[in-house]
């Protein structure tokens, strides 16, 4: 998680495209029998044990969650906490993971908002695409609906989910701004976030948060609090709550992110929002 080799230092296409491999790179892994994991110290060996960083991954969800899933779901998971005990996910419900992997948030959602309900993942990645795909059919899933596209443009009509979940994943957009908007418009009004991502203290600055670890790694791309709830607020969120859970580095934290899209804006009745 802490490798800084070659790492892209502006907003750039090349920066994204990185992330992209990466996570391709893990969905390969994953599907010929490995354990998802990226850095220059991960063992790609099929069926060997992974060389990554415990605050990281699978052992962040509870042995039940665990069970209840495709292996394969279990091993693709490279989160940074279990967004089941933050979401509150209600029978009927309709949830929206952002950058879903290979499934396991959205498998879980399913499972939590019964079959009245519905669960959608979004993913760039093809391979993990079709990995969360494969897991949806051993799961039996017929709540999941997989979605390809970016969380900067996220490809659901306006008002459509319930709730917006994501595991880690935010801090590596090269556009938060536009997350935090897409993820406003696709609420209905009264919607919530409950996301789990990694979070800088704010006295780090943004070359402080690279120097201890690169990018795609869930590191040098992490917001600081301050930064976050101002993101979030500019969007229109009200009610921010972000809670740390665990540090991930020298001052870089898992943290618990909460935030309400209220029932109206900008005085506008909430059946026109």
């Amino acid at each position: 998680m802490t490798d800084t080799t070659d790492q892209p230092t502006d907003q750039s296409p090349d920066l994204r495209e990185s992330v992209r491999r990466s996570y391709a790179a893990a969905a390969v892994q994953v599907t010929e029998g490995g354990t998802a994991c990226y850095g220059k110290d991960c063992n790609t060996t099929a069926g060997a044990a992974p060389d990554i960083d415990e605050n990281f991954g699978a052992t962040l969800y509870t042995p039940a969650d665990r069970d209840a899933l495709p292996a394969e779901a279990v091993a693709a998971s490279l989160g940074c906490g279990n967004p089941m005990a933050v979401a509150d996910l209600r029978d009927g419900e309709r949830v929206l993971d952002l950058g879903s992997g290979g499934g396991i948030d959205v498998l879980l959602s399913a499972r939590r908002v019964g079959p009245t309900g519905k669960a959608y993942g979004l993913d760039m990645t093809d391979e993990m695409l079709a990995l969360a795909l494969a897991n949806q059919k051993k799961a039996g899933a017929t709540n999941v609906e997989f979605l390809k596209g970016t969380i900067e443009a996220i490809p659901l009509p306006a008002a459509t989910v319930d709730v917006v979940i994501s595991n880690c994943v935010i801090n590596l957009s090269t556009d938060k701004p536009a997350v935090f908007a897409e993820a406003f418009r696709v609420l209905v009004p009264g919607g919530r976030v409950g996301v789990l991502d990694v979070v800088a203290d704010d006295t780090l600055s943004p070359d402080q948060r690279a120097e201890r670890g690169d990018y795609v790694g869930c590191i040098a791309g992490a917001l600081s609090f301050a930064e976050y709830r101002r993101g979030l607020e500019a969007a229109g969120f009200t009610g921010v709550e972000i809670t740390p859970t665990h540090a991930v580095a020298d001052g870089l934290h898992s943290a618990v992110v909460r935030a309400t899209k209220p029932t109206t804006t900008a005085g506008a009745p909430a059946s026109d929002a």
